[in-house]
């Protein structure tokens, strides 16, 4: 694959990942989260095997294009999910887990890749496309869990009485989403997009994405511009992943910790909404992508 056709895989990724993460996170709540999140992993593990069958341009291409739409609706739909059961103060640390699980992938997946690309012509199979069969294995299976195991709304579940269900729905009335609110009109889309802080939120994100979409799409050329080469490269972005993640254990979640016992009421409301608006904070690995345009 040429440099040219390399970024332009990455690009379409991003393309779909922008458009529909939105759409994804309204299905989300009109589909139920244990139906919607299922649906997601087991399209994304399906579509990630896929890649292994892959032999032209234009086929990679398309597959891409579908395992974008299936992962633009993974973060945000987790994070809006957690409003259903969670208060505004006590989602930070919870989002800050996912992110470091994130992060945790990142050296996984390069040990990951390290062993099998021991098995390079195992089966008459690349090392490659055993990577990719291998490694959409695990989401086909938990998407099957997730459907039958997930609970969906505190006031949905059988393993609360009613009593508990009322507690849960009344202490979110105003600092989370209920899944039998109506469904978010142009004045409340209005309303959030009008909040200064959700600006504050893009620029820091802005700020945390660029050195991670950065790491996340381009540690394996970095390592092979140093020197390392084959599955040396690959091994050699494990400890950039591990430092990373050291470091947001350390700094990251004392900090979201220590913030779980506040929070500003005014926003929490917007908070539970402005997770159906985070359209702009997809164009940060499309920055990204582009800046490594040949």
């Amino acid at each position: 694959m040429r440099s040219d056709q390399f970024v332009y895989t990455l690009l379409i990724f991003l393309i779909a990942y922008g458009l529909f993460e939105v759409p994804s996170n309204i299905l989300l709540k009109k589909l139920r989260p244990s139906r919607w999140i299922a649906i997601l992993m087991f399209t994304w593990g399906a579509c990630t095997m896929c890649l292994a069958a892959c032999h032209t341009f234009s086929q990679i291409l398309a597959v891409r294009w579908f395992l974008g739409v299936a992962e633009a609706g993974l973060f945000p739909g987790l994070v809006y999910y957690l409003t259903f059961w969670y208060k505004h103060n006590e989602r930070s640390l919870r989002v800050a887990l996912i992110l470091a699980s994130a992060t945790l992938a990142g050296a996984f997946g390069g040990a990951i890749a390290y062993g099998i690309g021991h098995m390079n012509q195992a089966k008459g199979l690349s090392a490659w496309r055993w990577l990719f069969l291998l490694e959409g294995i695990p989401s086909v299976i938990s998407a099957i869990l997730v459907w039958f195991f997930l609970p969906d709304f505190p006031e949905s579940v059988s393993w609360l009485s009613q009593k508990e269900k009322d507690i849960a729905v009344a202490r979110l009335e105003t600092e989370g989403s209920n899944s039998a609110e109506k469904t978010m009109t142009w004045a409340d889309a209005k309303s959030t997009l009008m909040d200064w802080r959700l600006y504050g939120h893009y620029v820091a994100y802005f700020a945390v994405s660029i050195p991670f979409a950065s790491m996340s799409y381009f540690t394996p050329s970095i390592t092979t511009g140093l020197g390392y080469v084959d599955l040396q490269a690959q091994l050699m972005t494990v400890p950039p992943w591990c430092v990373g993640y050291g470091k947001y254990f350390l700094r990251v979640l004392p900090v979201a910790w220590s913030r779980a016992g506040y929070a500003d009421s005014t926003f929490c409301h917007q908070s539970s909404k402005s997770s159906l608006l985070g359209l702009p904070i997809t164009l940060t690995p499309v920055a990204c992508t582009l800046l490594a345009w040949p």
